[in-house]
């Protein structure tokens, strides 16, 4: 007896292993040409303008991408003590504050998520928000495609340069400009602390008007910044 249905199978075969294909290429291409070129905008921003339109707002996106060596060092080293302690020892996922952050939250004590800054900039790039499953492997996907692809210090000058900072605010530079009228080459320790403590919540909170939270963190931040190197 024939069977009719492995000619239709195989067709769907094909199809799903050009459609893999494809995908691999062409995310390859765009991490290669990422290395080199600004990233012009980010699903985050449009799904932003997409809720200010269907709320009747005004638009607000503000962006200026500014190169690597225009970014104050103070502000690298403060996000890298915020945010990500081994940034410079990690392949992208930090296995080790995961397990940390997993004992914790089984003591009931709460620690800043274990997200990397490499999984931040990939999930800021290239992904929409979200956190299920489908979403978070593609999260793991490109966080080890721009580690292959990209240096240390591309991801931080992309890091610095697309996320989130205040509502409508992205990147060092508008957010340097905005909260302390200055260049972001010209932060200071304290008001590059005041920024990255903000990032978990930059809507909520403002580096300008600090709640007594984030004046605490802020300490914390600049009393153990000079424990981290910037990528070179």
């Amino acid at each position: 007896m024939v069977n009719n249905n492995r000619p239709f199978t195989a067709h769907i075969w094909r199809i799903i292993k050009a459609g893999t294909l494809f995908f691999f290429l062409s995310t390859l291409v765009v991490s290669l040409a990422y290395r080199f070129v600004a990233p012009p905008v980010t699903p985050l921003m449009l799904m932003r303008i997409i809720e200010q339109l269907a709320k009747g707002e005004e638009l607000k996106l503000k962006k200026d991408w500014i190169p690597y060596n225009e970014i104050s060092p103070n502000l690298v080293r403060a996000v890298i003590t915020s945010e990500d302690n081994n940034f410079l020892e990690h392949n992208g996922i930090d296995f080790e504050a995961i397990e940390k952050a997993r004992r914790l939250n089984e003591r009931g004590k709460k620690l800043r998520g274990a997200s990397t800054i490499s999984q931040q900039t990939a999930k800021n790039v290239f992904l929409w928000p979200g956190r299920n499953y489908i979403r978070k492997g593609m999260e793991v996907y490109f966080t080890y495609l721009i580690e292959l692809t990209w240096s240390k210090q591309r991801i931080m000058e992309v890091y610095l340069n697309e996320i989130e900072m205040g509502d409508g605010i992205y990147g060092a530079e508008i957010a340097s400009q905005t909260y302390f009228h200055k260049p972001a080459i010209n932060l200071t320790r304290s008001e590059a602390a005041l920024i990255a403590a903000v990032l978990p919540n930059p809507r909520k909170w403002n580096p300008a008007n600090p709640t007594p939270f984030i004046i605490h963190k802020r300490n914390w931040i600049v009393g153990h910044m000079n424990k981290f190197n910037n990528p070179e």
